[in-house]
């Protein structure tokens, strides 16, 4: 049995790291446990075809690659690789005649957006499996390998620019919003989560907006329902992680652009209509 498109995606970005790590081996030794790490990964690809075309194995890759995602601070050197947030920050100017990212939530303040934006943040754990849980509920086979396809097109796609373009975002180059922007139960939860799980030069482009929407589009392909509530969600955390001070304007627009490419690119590779859901 041949490979599924999320595995040969999983394994082309496995391929990819191993050769990182061991380029910049010398400089970081550490990077020999992210090269074996990924290795494992490669062996774990090549066997999946072993257990035959189960539903487990159509959500395989995206598990596997979701923890993948701490790897990146050890290839970016815990902070120590310098990154392109200078010529991020002339993008974002030239794109929206400020810095949005870092003025927004001052030029517009308001404790409700901020527990609203910051909990819509959140969503993202949320939006993510919500489609693999749906199409595995509903045996829809051909939804849920499109939805992983394009969740794993993004992530993958996102993570190879952050080792090849590291870029810190707002949170890392500005200072903290003011005590009331954060004095709410959301916000802190972001924060208690940013402090123990954040990347160092993954702003760019904005890995949260590009999966969301990947996820949020191709689940509204099968169902409307489903796919107008993850909509929702989506445009609110779009919004949200440059007003919140999370991302740069251009991460987020740069994390659509993804979710098109993604998007298109998983439904090339399941071309055939889908089981029409009925209602949500």
């Amino acid at each position: 049995m041949t490979l599924k498109p999320a595995e040969r995606i999983l394994g082309l970005y496995s391929v990819v790291v191993i050769c990182v790590s061991i380029s910049r081996f010398l400089a970081r030794p550490e990077t020999a446990w992210v090269a074996v790490a990924h290795l494992l990964v490669l062996v774990l690809v090549f066997a999946l075809p072993r257990a035959g075309d189960t539903f487990l194995r159509a959500v395989a890759p995206v598990v596997v690659l979701l923890p993948l995602y701490g790897a990146l601070d050890v290839l970016n050197g815990f902070g120590g690789l310098s990154t392109h947030d200078r010529a991020v920050r002339q993008w974002e100017a030239s794109t929206f005649g400020l810095e949005i990212g870092r003025v927004w939530w001052q030029q517009s303040p308001s404790p409700v957006w901020s527990a609203v934006l910051h909990a819509a943040y959140f969503s993202y754990y949320f939006i993510i499996p919500a489609p693999i849980a749906l199409f595995l509920v509903r045996r829809n086979r051909l939804a849920l390998d499109r939805a992983t396809t394009a969740v794993m097109a993004a992530f993958a796609c996102c993570y190879l620019v952050f080792i090849f373009f590291p870029v810190a975002g707002p949170y890392y180059e500005y200072p903290r919003p003011a005590a009331w922007f954060t004095a709410n139960g959301p916000a802190r939860a972001v924060y208690w989560v940013l402090s123990g799980g954040s990347s160092y030069g993954a702003a760019f482009p904005s890995s949260h907006v590009a999966a969301t929407w990947a996820a949020t589009v191709t689940t509204a392909v099968a169902s409307s329902g489903w796919g107008l509530i993850l909509g929702g969600l989506s445009v609110l955390l779009t919004v949200g992680v440059v007003y919140c001070q999370m991302h740069y304007g251009v991460d987020a627009l740069a994390g659509l652009g993804v979710a098109g490419l993604a998007i298109v690119l998983a439904m090339l590779l399941h071309p055939r209509e889908g089981r029409t859901a009925r209602g949500s």
